[in-house]
């Protein structure tokens, strides 16, 4: 259960981070090459994995554990160029470059600890369940009884 709720968080992390680089760096993001609309489409994918998750839906995190490995080699390429614009000459985002760039960073380290929790929690096998008899437990081993057990 906390590990479910730990990816949910995650997942609107991501969201989030994607959100404010495609707030704050919109200018330049859409300047030629149309990653904007790609970190868009990342920033709602990822809310909307948030929401599939939390109504338990394991499947999900498959898929996430993937887009987050895209997006992690997307931001430890992009990161330094963020970093280089914080010169005279370049034309400006909403945000400094530099805030972009830490952004942009932060977004590569919660990428991998996505991956990781991802992986984690669909190994748990959240869907599964074990079926019990109705009744105060002591039918399947659970009472404290203190019977000898009884040969098959």
């Amino acid at each position: 259960m906390t590990t479910k709720w730990l990816i949910v968080l995650l997942l609107l992390l991501t969201a989030g981070l994607a959100g404010l680089i495609t707030i704050g760096g919109w200018s330049v993001l859409e300047g030629g090459n149309g990653m904007g609309i790609v970190c868009a489409i990342y920033a709602l994918l990822y809310f909307f994995f948030a929401i599939l998750v939390a109504r338990w839906r394991r499947g999900i995190l498959p898929l996430a554990a993937a887009l987050s490995m895209i997006l992690a080699i997307f931001c430890a390429v992009g990161a330094n160029s963020w970093f280089a614009r914080d010169k005279a000459g370049f034309s400006q985002a909403l945000f400094s470059s530099s805030l972009v760039g830490i952004l942009v960073l932060a977004l590569m380290v919660v990428q991998l600890a996505v991956i990781v929790v991802a992986l984690y929690g669909f190994n748990q096998g959240w869907n599964i369940e074990e079926e019990r008899p109705i009744g105060n437990g002591e039918d399947y081993g659970a009472g404290s009884g203190g019977a000898a057990p009884q040969p098959a």
